[in-house]
Formats: C-alpha cells, sequence, structure tokens
C-alpha cells in the first residue's frame, strides 16, 4: 500500500494552477502554514507590488523544505515572506528542532535562489495555543537572532502588535481561537509593509 505524502494535494493544486496561469517572476511570494493561505486579501493589502499565495494549512517548516523545489524555487521570488513554525511547536517539536528546521530552510534557499531575502514572520500568539507561548517566544528569538547575524534574512515581530498592553491576545481571532480575523492581518500588513519597503530585489531580478 502506497502512503500518501502530506500536503501532496495542495502542492499539486498549485502545480494546476501555475500550468494554466503562470505567475510573473520576481513576485513577492507569501508561503507557509494557514495563516499564509487563509490570507484572503493579500493581493489588495500588497497592490502595489506582485504577490503571491502558496500558503497550506497544518503545513511546517519541514514540509516546505521538502516541497521548496515545487512551491517556492520555480517562482523566482522577489522575496520571501515566510510563516510557519507554529504547527510544528504544536506536533511536540522544541524550538531548537523548529530551529534547525529553519536553518535548513535557509541553507537550501541560498542554494537554489541565492541571494534572494527571506523574511521570517514571528509565531503568533493565537489564544488556543497560548500554553506554548514561552516555546514560541525562544524560537522567535533565535529567529530574530538569526536575521541580526545574516544579510540574505530578515524577522518580521508580529506578535507584539497583536497582543495588549497586558500582555494577552488582541481580539482578532476567530471563533476557533487559532486564525485571525480581518483586523489580525491588517496588523500583519501594516508590519510586514514596514519590513519590505526598502528591500532590494536580488540580482537576477535587477534587470526585469
Amino acid at each position: 500500500m502506497v502512503r500518501s505524502v502530506p500536503f501532496e494535494a495542495d502542492i499539486e493544486a498549485f502545480e494546476l494552477v501555475d500550468a494554466a496561469f503562470p505567475p510573473p517572476p520576481c513576485s513577492t511570494l507569501f508561503v507557509g502554514s494557514s495563516s499564509i493561505r487563509m490570507w484572503r486579501s493579500l493581493a489588495n493589502d500588497f497592490s502595489d507590488r506582485r504577490v503571491l499565495n502558496r500558503g497550506y494549512g497544518g503545513s511546517t517548516i519541514a514540509d516546505t523544505v521538502r516541497f521548496f523545489d515545487r512551491i517556492v524555487t520555480p517562482y523566482a521570488p522577489r522575496a520571501i515572506v515566510f510563516y510557519a513554525g507554529e504547527n510544528d511547536l504544536a506536533a511536540g517539536k522544541s524550538p531548537r528542532q523548529v530551529f534547525r528546521d529553519l536553518q535548513a530552510l535557509l541553507r537550501l534557499k541560498r542554494e537554489r535562489l541565492s541571494d534572494t531575502p527571506m523574511w521570517v514572520v514571528s509565531i503568533k500568539p493565537s489564544p488556543s495555543r497560548w500554553a506554548q507561548r514561552e516555546d514560541q517566544v525562544e524560537f522567535n528569538a533565535m529567529a530574530r537572532e538569526l536575521a541580526l547575524e545574516e544579510s540574505d534574512v530578515g524577522y518580521i515581530d508580529v506578535a507584539s502588535p497583536m497582543l495588549t498592553p497586558a500582555g494577552t491576545p488582541k481580539n482578532i481571532f476567530g471563533a476557533d481561537r487559532l486564525h485571525m480575523r480581518a483586523s489580525g492581518y491588517r496588523i500583519w500588513t501594516d508590519v510586514i509593509r514596514a519590513a519590505l519597503q526598502d528591500v532590494p530585489p536580488p540580482s537576477r531580478c535587477r534587470a526585469r
């Protein structure tokens, strides 16, 4: 009996869309788990640039490593905005293990896409996963430190503006207390737009 590969159907669906409607190169690629997949207003929120959404719900950093050559490399993106890690911790991985997966993703990015900038979005403070908050903060700190050390990696802190002054999640989540409402995505849009504002395209995109 052949075991199905997790998310294979999602990746095949992306490939079918790409075959019918090839996306332009040098778009800003948003890739990762359900917080990216459910960002339905993404194109409108970043109407001043070409964006491509390749989020697939429930995915982990290791999943994006596995599918990198199918959902990242072919697009020759101008920049990568990446969100994952939340599901990884929820599945029982330690912050250090999740960080090692992020390092593997960065190595693969460099092999395939050289100096293309990759922005790592901090793990968000979902109320349904508040028990994992310490692990999330630990991973976020390691991702932030990585960005300080590496010229092709940026860190985007969406977690801080999603918290009240008392340090609890703002009322921006849906009924499942995991996924954001439009008000949450407005916070993400403002923070991510500011981060991307002055990012030059990678060398192979400048002539296009």
